[in-house]
């Protein structure tokens, strides 16, 4: 009984990809201090800070960073394909009759609203727009005539 042998287990596939995972996930944390992302380290604390979450690791808040970078993106590339269908549709309208200034893309905030629709986010236009807190309200009557 004074020595004992510990026999090793051998790891079931499903905890082989458990510990291939961790250490991925290891390895893309520490690429994370290395990596500057395009939204500001600053920024994603703010935002962050303003929805409650405080975390001092820099990895976690470039992580946030990284995320919202790719949503960014996906939408920005959505808005884009909408934009080249209408801006084809108008030239289908027009009966091939395509000048040379109709090939720039003018991304439109229809397009956008279109591209965030389909990830959940609801923007509008107001009906309508004043240039002034009293325009649209009746003429004032001009007394002492």
């Amino acid at each position: 009984m004074a020595e004992q042998q510990q026999q090793q287990v051998p790891l079931t596939g499903e905890q082989l990809q458990q510990v291939h995972n961790d250490g991925a996930l290891i390895d893309f944390l520490s690429s994370l201090l290395d990596y500057t992302p395009t939204i500001p380290d600053e920024l994603a604390e703010h935002y962050l800070s303003r929805s409650g979450f405080q975390c001092p690791d820099i990895r976690v808040t470039r992580l946030v960073s990284v995320a919202a970078q790719k949503f960014i993106g996906e939408i920005a590339s959505d808005a884009l394909q909408y934009c080249k269908i209408r801006q084809a549709a108008a030239v289908k309208d027009k009966k091939g009759h395509q000048q040379g200034k109709d090939k720039h893309l003018v991304l439109t905030a229809e397009d956008l609203a279109a591209a965030l629709r389909e990830y959940g986010v609801n923007i509008h236009q107001q009906e309508y727009f004043a240039d002034s807190p009293i325009a649209g309200t009746a003429p004032s009557q001009k007394t002492g005539d």
